[in-house]
């Protein structure tokens, strides 16, 4: 069970095409948001479709397979644990981030 601590699981598309970045020690690190949808029906009886975002972060060797592979639209199943983080602007303004940082990707679909 010590597995389950800090664990997310999500099925989504890709909302964007993923954002590489190459560091200075040649380490790269890929980012893109996921959305995740919840269909259901109101108390009229209408369906409702409603679309949550996630921020996905990965580095190392899933950055290959998602540079490579993965692109806006693309349905993948995803693996990792939440972390926080917080940053100041340049404003001076104090900004909060939760994020999904990759452990396991699974590509869903369709090959294209």
């Amino acid at each position: 069970m010590i597995t389950l601590r800090n664990s997310v699981q999500l099925i989504g598309r890709l909302g964007n095409e993923p954002e590489i970045k190459t560091f200075d020690s040649g380490t790269k690190k890929a980012s893109f948001s996921l959305a995740t949808n919840e269909n259901y029906y109101n108390n009229k009886g209408e369906k409702v479709e409603e679309t949550q975002w996630h921020q996905v972060v990965a580095w190392g060797k899933k950055v290959e397979i998602i540079e490579s592979y993965l692109k806006k639209g693309s349905e993948v199943a995803v693996q990792g644990k939440l972390a926080n983080r917080s940053y100041e602007t340049p404003t001076g303004e104090k900004r909060y981030v939760s994020e999904i940082s990759l452990n396991e990707l699974l590509m869903l679909g369709k090959k294209d």
